[in-house]
């Protein structure tokens, strides 16, 4: 869960890492500390000190330093948390890295169909808590950059074994998190969209008695019938509607959409062309109603949909997939502003992408229990502030004497975003990630203020 104090949170995650000195783990601990304090700012801006700063890119520049020890005492932290839930979501997605400095773009890879793009690519896979609508925490991330040489590669996709093909990362996701959690991985359920619907991915799932939820890519071949997958949905019995906010993304709008939910258990056959046994899997269908190219979702899943309750959960599963999205816009463009980074090497660059990774988590955590309004109304304030800290913030929004109890966590995620002059302008009562952050760091300002201003006085 989110923690309000920085210095406390570096601790947590940071605190065993393995770097071969102990001075290391301490630095890292304060670096971390100072950008999470100061978010979407350069380490210059971000430390106090000229020594401080020296020190920080030090430790960015020495190449003893390895970044994955800095994820795995990450994701070791979140290890930790998934101790306190039953069920927990494991939901993947792969986004790329785009650097525009000179002096690192030679060493990066293409990231898109655009030859001249420069980056790298990662596949992260963040815990969330369905039952207690939590944030947890990231538990894997994947970075690479792709040979140059290679471009266009996927000409002969055909022809590589699939342990070279960039969509093998959904396996080896799911072999670290097994490594990691041990017996806790029974208790995770992996939500993936249309790219991870590879029939190896699927048959390592099913075979390793991992549970997941993945959206379908391809009308599959099925035992049940001698139509394809999506033709056979068709001549399943409905099992109720359900209405799917669709999220505005790029040019579309977002809308709401009736749909018309369908399931039924179906065996996919392994296609012609690789061998094993078919794959006993459910299906669960939500169509949208009256529009030809509207939501269309075809999902194949482990978990067992024998009513239609079981296939609402399992759509509401789904539906939570956006989290994944949204840690990506935390870390990138709306929060710590990972892709203005400017560092010298490939190497320095990734020991401040990672840092920034699970700094991002924590902002995600912040801006997800202001978001589930319903839930943040129900909930203190003084989950994430001090009472000392929400006084502060009432003083200053609402210019009167703050109340005898604290107010809802929903008037402090509201008041934080105006404090940094968020106006609502959309009325859709989402503050955005860079108003959010900004003041929740004026209000620490200001609490800094009026406690030096207290020992003044004394």
């Amino acid at each position: 869960m989110f923690s309000t104090d920085a210095e406390q949170w570096a601790k947590d995650t940071f605190y065993h890492t393995e770097l071969g000195d102990s001075r290391r783990t301490k630095r890292l601990v304060k670096l971390a500390s100072s950008l999470a304090n100061h978010l979407g700012q350069s380490l210059v801006q971000s430390l106090k000190s000229p020594a401080d700063i020296e020190a920080a890119y030090r430790f960015t520049r020495n190449q003893a330093i390895d970044p994955q020890a800095i994820a795995e005492a990450g994701f070791a932290a979140t290890v930790e948390h998934t101790k306190h839930y039953d069920c927990l979501l494991a939901l993947e997605d792969t986004t790329s890295l785009e650097f525009s400095h000179q002096t690192v773009r030679g060493e990066m890879g293409h990231t898109t169909s655009n030859k001249r793009s420069r980056g790298m690519h990662a596949h992260s896979v963040l815990l969330f808590a369905p039952e207690e609508q939590h944030v947890v925490g990231l538990i894997e991330q994947e970075r690479w950059t792709r040979d140059l040489q290679a471009y266009g590669q996927n000409q002969r996709h055909a022809s590589r074994p699939y342990i070279e093909k960039e969509s093998y990362k959904w396996e080896r996701a799911s072999r670290a998190m097994e490594t990691r959690l041990g017996n806790g991985i029974q208790k995770v359920i992996s939500v993936c969209d249309r790219e991870a619907d590879v029939i190896e991915y699927l048959t390592y799932k099913i075979s390793h008695q991992q549970r997941f939820i993945v959206r379908s890519m391809q009308s599959r071949c099925i035992k049940e019938s001698e139509e394809r997958l999506y033709q056979y949905s068709d001549s399943l019995a409905h099992a109720g509607t359900r209405t799917v906010q669709v999220r505005q993304k790029g040019g579309r709008k977002a809308r709401k959409a009736s749909c018309e939910v369908r399931y039924a258990p179906v065996t996919v056959k392994i296609p012609a062309n690789k061998t094993g046994e078919p794959v006993p899997l459910y299906y669960v269908g939500c169509q949208e109603v009256g529009h030809e190219k509207g939501l269309n979702w075809h999902i194949l899943t482990s978990e067992p949909v024998r009513t239609k309750e079981d296939a609402a959960r399992i759509l509401d599963y789904y539906e939570k997939r956006w989290l994944i999205e949204e840690f990506h816009k935390a870390w990138k463009s709306g929060g710590t502003q990972v892709e203005g980074l400017r560092m010298q090497s490939k190497e320095n660059l990734e020991r401040m992408v990672v840092i920034l990774a699970f700094i991002a988590v924590r902002l995600h955590q912040l801006r997800y229990l202001g978001l589930n309004k319903e839930e943040a109304e129900k909930q203190s304030c003084e989950t994430i502030l001090s009472p000392l800290a929400w006084k502060l913030l009432w003083s200053k929004q609402e210019k009167s004497k703050p109340p005898k109890h604290a107010p809802s966590l929903y008037w402090a995620y509201i008041n934080l975003g105006k404090l940094a002059g968020w106006h609502d302008s959309k009325r859709n009562g989402r503050v955005g990630w860079e108003r959010l952050w900004e003041g929740w760091f004026m209000l620490q300002t200001i609490l800094e203020g009026y406690l030096l201003a207290q020992s003044l006085d004394l």
